[in-house]
C-alpha cells in the first residue's frame, strides 16, 4: 500500500459511522451483509448508510456485490491487511516483531522516560 491509498483508507475510517460499518462487516466475514441489515444493526438511516458505504467503497475497504434485489457489502480483508502492514512497516526500529508480541514493539523504558514532555 502506498501513502496515498493509506491516507484515503484512514480518512474513510476517521468517522464514527464508517468505522462502525467497517467493523460490522469484518465481523460478518466473507459472506458480508445486505445494506438494510447493516443499517438496522447500527441504527443508521438508509441515506446515511449509502453515503458512508460510498466513501468506504471509494477507499477500497468495502466491496459491494449484487445478489438478486439486495446489495451485499463485504470488508476488503486484503486492503485491511495492507493498511495494517503499511502502518507497522517500520515498527520496532526495523527489528522483526508481531502484533501477538506487543511488548517487543515498545521502546526501552529509558527512551520513553526521556521522550516525555516536561510539565
Amino acid at each position: 500500500m502506498d501513502t496515498i491509498n493509506a491516507v484515503r483508507a484512514l480518512g474513510a475510517l476517521a468517522h464514527e459511522s464508517r468505522l462502525a460499518i467497517f467493523r460490522q462487516l469484518v465481523v460478518a466475514g466473507p459472506q458480508g451483509m445486505a445494506a438494510g441489515d447493516i443499517a438496522q444493526a447500527l441504527g443508521i438511516s438508509p441515506s446515511g448508510l449509502s453515503f458512508h458505504l460510498k466513501d468506504l467503497t471509494h477507499a477500497e475497504l468495502v466491496s459491494p456485490r449484487q445478489e438478486g434485489r439486495f446489495v451485499i457489502y463485504t470488508a476488503n480483508f486484503d486492503a485491511m491487511t495492507s493498511l495494517l502492514g503499511f502502518l507497522t512497516d517500520n515498527c520496532c526500529a526495523g527489528a522483526p516483531c508481531t502484533a501477538s508480541d506487543p511488548a517487543a514493539c515498545r521502546p526501552p523504558a529509558e527512551t520513553v522516560k526521556h521522550s516525555r514532555k516536561r510539565k
